[in-house]
């Protein structure tokens, strides 16, 4: 599939979600760069702690099939993507969900804070079973 175009970082984002890369998706933020996933629970703040989130997080499914950007908005140092995230359970279960992020970039270009609008409960629900 073929991304909408958006800027560097947030190109970078969707891709190392796809490739499972927390590497490459911590280096798209900022050093100092925020990470609201989702909106309502604590912020993740700076790039380490970002990186140990996502982590801690992939290992949790075989395969992390990633995050597709389905359209994309910038205006300005500000991207609104819509999405589509994939997984398989350790189990077996795929799962399922969507949503909207939003994005401010540092004058660098990298992402300053990512706000990301999803229902935790429908993806928490996939994977209780």
């Amino acid at each position: 599939m073929t991304f909408p175009a958006m800027p560097p970082a947030v190109l970078q984002f969707f891709q190392a979600s796809q490739d499972g890369d927390a590497d490459a998706w911590a280096q798209a933020f900022a050093q100092d760069g925020v990470f609201h996933d989702p909106v309502g629970t604590a912020p993740i703040t700076g790039r380490a702690a970002i990186h140990a989130f996502i982590a801690s997080v992939l290992p949790g499914f075989r395969p992390f099939l990633g995050l597709t950007p389905t359209e994309a908005h910038t205006v300005g140092n500000h991207v609104a993507v819509a999405w589509r995230g994939a997984a398989v359970a350790l189990d077996g279960r795929p799962v399922n969900w969507s949503g909207i992020n939003i994005y401010e970039l540092a004058d660098d270009g990298l992402i300053r804070e990512a706000r990301a609008y999803f229902n935790s409960a429908v993806f928490q629900a996939q994977l209780s079973g």
